[in-house]
């Protein structure tokens, strides 16, 4: 079982920039793929990023690709997503999720097997 919360949403103009955290609970943190995902309101949740189990692996929805940047410490349980030149089309509730299958590089909500809480980020023009 793992328990995921994230922080560091809030409200931004639109070119600026916010990082979000995920901490995670548990002994098996490093051995998942970890992923974000963000749902605007009357939308559908959608993917965001993925990153391996290790680290050495990266992949981004084409909407955010070269702004966002995922990113995990493994010694700390946690997972970040750095996101630079926001744009008001990026707010949104942002959800962090595991995939315990070690080898999981999933882009699917589906594929995911626990969730955050979320947390609101919010971009003004």
């Amino acid at each position: 079982q793992v328990q995921l919360v994230e922080s560091g949403g809030g409200l931004v103009q639109a070119g600026g920039s916010l990082r979000l955290s995920c901490a995670a609970s548990g002994r098996t943190f490093s051995s998942y793929a970890m992923g974000w995902f963000r749902q605007a309101s009357g939308k559908e949740r959608e993917f965001v990023a993925v990153v391996s189990w290790n680290g050495a692996r990266t992949y981004y929805a084409d909407s955010v690709k070269g702004r966002f940047t995922i990113s995990r410490d493994n010694a700390k349980n946690t997972v970040y997503l750095q996101m630079n030149s926001l744009k008001p089309e990026d707010t949104a509730v942002y959800y962090c999720a595991a995939d315990a299958d070690r080898w999981g590089y999933g882009v699917k909500a589906y594929q995911y097997d626990y969730w955050g809480q979320g947390t609101q980020v919010t971009v003004s023009s």
